[in-house]
């Protein structure tokens, strides 16, 4: 990434006097401070941050300092990142399926959570030092994301049976974790999980010692804006109900945390009948949306700063490669007035926007302008 100096405090404003023919993202530090303290505020445990949404140094750097103290890391890279930006927080190394060579890495640099999903992986880990906490990864066939998280990990009920009371026999701390999945819009998916984690303490005859709620948690992509709290609140009344003694919870939101603190500037390259080429695509910022609806809130202005506002034309969008793969699967509605030079401006991109990008073709979101509170 390519940080350039904070020159404005809105983003149109910024386009407006430097016009840049490469895509920018506007990144806002006191919003993403903001919504750490919303989740610290409004979760009923500890809130950490899934560093897979986005790694950079000025995000996590961000959150350290709005006090997380405690990062969802899947590589040892992603560990290394945390480290340079906190050096003394907590990491939760909870990719379950990992090389001894990545096991190694996570020993060295101090992992203090380990997540499996299988008995073969947790014979893996071997020796941990004392106090080390083991959490098994469960999978249920919960309706309500946006897509699935537990096809590719997860242990089933009666698997996860088995292996926490292996936990609880070799002298681990146990716990339990689960992710409901992406995008979910309410907190029914998370009270089924929850009750299902009791009942697997149950069987297992183990206490838990904490039990990781996952991420998750829906961003803004148009309409009415999540509400969180209410989350929150289905998160503490199912453990209330579900657990004689509660276990200490805790939650990893990535997409969540991120997302509101940065927006994506894209300029139009070309507009056609019915299609236009812009200058990001799906080997950029905008991989994600090949699997999610694209956002609803995107605004389009012209260079000189003007709004457009002609009713919505559905075009297809091209990227900006050779490869006649980058396209979005769906239409696009667009002001039916957009021309080649103008810009779109589309909010809540901080997460897996600048995670995506690939330099295929030479292109791809890389510039990130730093903006100040306004």
């Amino acid at each position: 990434m390519t940080t350039l100096a904070p020159e404005a405090t809105d983003a149109s404003e910024y386009l407006i006097r430097h016009r840049p023919d490469a895509p920018v993202m506007f990144f806002r530090p006191d919003l993403l401070a903001a919504t750490a303290a919303a989740f610290r505020a409004g979760f009923p445990g500890r809130v950490t941050y899934a560093v897979k949404a986005n790694p950079a140094v000025e995000v996590l750097g961000t959150l350290a300092a709005a006090g997380i103290d405690a990062f969802d890391v899947a590589s040892p890279e992603e560990m290394t990142r945390v480290r340079e930006a906190a050096p003394g927080a907590a990491l939760h190394y909870n990719n379950p399926v990992r090389s001894a060579d990545e096991i190694a890495a996570g020993k060295r640099m101090g992992v203090d959570s380990w997540s499996v999903d299988r008995m073969s992986e947790f014979d893996k880990l071997g020796a941990l030092p004392e106090g080390s906490e083991v959490s098994v990864r469960l999978a249920l066939p919960v309706p309500g994301a946006a897509y699935d998280f537990g096809s590719k990990f997860g242990a089933g009920p009666d698997l996860a049976v088995e292996i926490l009371a292996a936990v609880a026999a070799r002298g681990f701390v146990p716990a339990l974790t689960f992710h409901p999945g992406t995008q979910c819009p309410d907190g029914a998916a998370w009270a089924r999980y929850i009750h299902a984690c009791a009942d697997i303490a149950r069987r297992a005859d183990v206490q838990l010692a904490r039990l990781n709620v996952g991420g998750g948690f829906p961003a803004h992509r148009g309409g009415a804006a999540p509400d969180l709290a209410a989350i929150f609140a289905a998160i503490r009344t199912a453990t209330a109900e579900a657990f004689e003694a509660p276990p200490a919870l805790i939650c990893e939101p990535g997409r969540a945390m991120v997302a509101e603190a940065v927006t994506l500037a894209l300029r139009v390259k070309a507009v056609e009948s019915g299609a236009l080429t812009l200058n990001d695509g799906v080997y950029g910022a905008l991989g994600e949306w090949r699997d999610l609806p694209a956002p609803s809130r995107i605004d389009v202005i012209s260079p000189d700063g003007h709004l457009r506002r002609a009713a919505g034309v559905p075009r297809i969008v091209f990227g900006p490669t050779c490869d006649s793969l980058d396209r979005l699967p769906r239409p696009l509605d667009l002001p039916g007035d957009i021309a080649e030079g103008d810009y779109l401006l589309i909010p809540g991109m901080g997460a897996y926007g600048a995670a995506l990008v690939t330099a295929f073709n030479g292109y791809g979101a890389r510039d990130v302008v730093t903006m100040r509170a306004g």
